[in-house]
């Protein structure tokens, strides 16, 4: 079975940069092609930023063009989160795999409309389980789900740390054992899991050495698929600066989390 890679830049920064880090990361990756199912990754809005006055992206309308654009110029699926119930639908109309962030995955008029729109589209809905949830307690949001009509193979959980104190995240490993036996695929943020929230004042900082580290972990307990953010310039990035991986070492790290995978099957 194929490995699940959710990878692109935290926001959108335009057509052109979007289009460029697709095929990068399309050629890059060419040589796992039939042991990967790349998703192009890409948030039209990022509404939940430190500081009033930080890019958000290009908007609804705009980040769903340009989304469309890089599916069909690359043949890869993509994914993008939605904030609000109503975008639900209009989202499901272009990529593959709806994202709910993380502070949003208790909310259940989301979840609904997430999942009504991937019943309508034939798309999965990927929900990230919040800093302040427990693995336990995310099978709440799988039964939102599947009382929406969706079924449970649409439906992926995602660990990407726990708050332990200020500034911090901590990654449970048992995490994805626990959510893997409600019936659904399970991933790994590997770069949202290594940030320290509000760690820069008006900006988060991160942990961007301990992304390897944590993954291969992450792969090893069992999980099904890696998201992880990338940036050509990481210290330029509009949003999560201090935790995008380089572009340049995706190649290298994808390879290894493979081997990984491959020896605990």
């Amino acid at each position: 079975m194929k490995m699940d890679f959710y990878i692109g830049p935290c926001v959108l920064e335009g057509r052109d940069f979007a289009l460029g880090m697709a095929e990068r990361l399309v050629k890059d990756l060419e040589p796992f092609k039939d042991r990967i199912n790349l998703h192009f990754k890409g948030s039209f809005d990022k509404a939940n930023r430190s500081s009033f006055t930080s890019y958000r992206g290009p908007g609804l309308e705009e980040g769903l063009k340009i989304l469309q654009e890089v599916g069909k110029t690359f043949g890869i699926p993509t994914i993008t989160d939605f904030h609000l119930p109503d975008q639900a639908a209009s989202v499901a109309e272009v990529v593959s795999v709806l994202q709910v962030p993380a502070f949003l995955c208790r909310q259940t008029d989301m979840i609904h409309a997430g999942a009504v729109a991937c019943v309508k589209h034939k798309r999965d809905l990927k929900v990230k389980k919040g800093q302040f949830l427990s693995p336990e307690e995310t099978k709440n949001i799988v039964d939102k789900a599947v009382s929406a009509g969706l079924s449970k193979a649409q439906i992926i959980l995602t660990e990407r740390g726990t708050s332990f104190g200020y500034n911090n995240l901590v990654v449970d490993m048992a995490s994805f054992q626990i959510m893997k036996s409600f019936g659904v695929r399970t991933v790994h943020d590997a770069t949202h899991c290594v940030q320290r929230p509000g760690g820069l004042g008006t900006a988060t900082g991160g942990k961007r050495e301990q992304i390897l580290t944590l993954a291969r972990a992450a792969v090893a307990a069992g999980a099904d698929g890696i998201f992880m953010e990338c940036h050509p310039e990481p210290a330029k990035a509009l949003s999560d600066a201090a935790t995008a991986l380089p572009i340049e070492q995706v190649k290298d790290v994808v390879a290894k989390l493979l081997a990984i995978k491959e020896v605990v099957g």
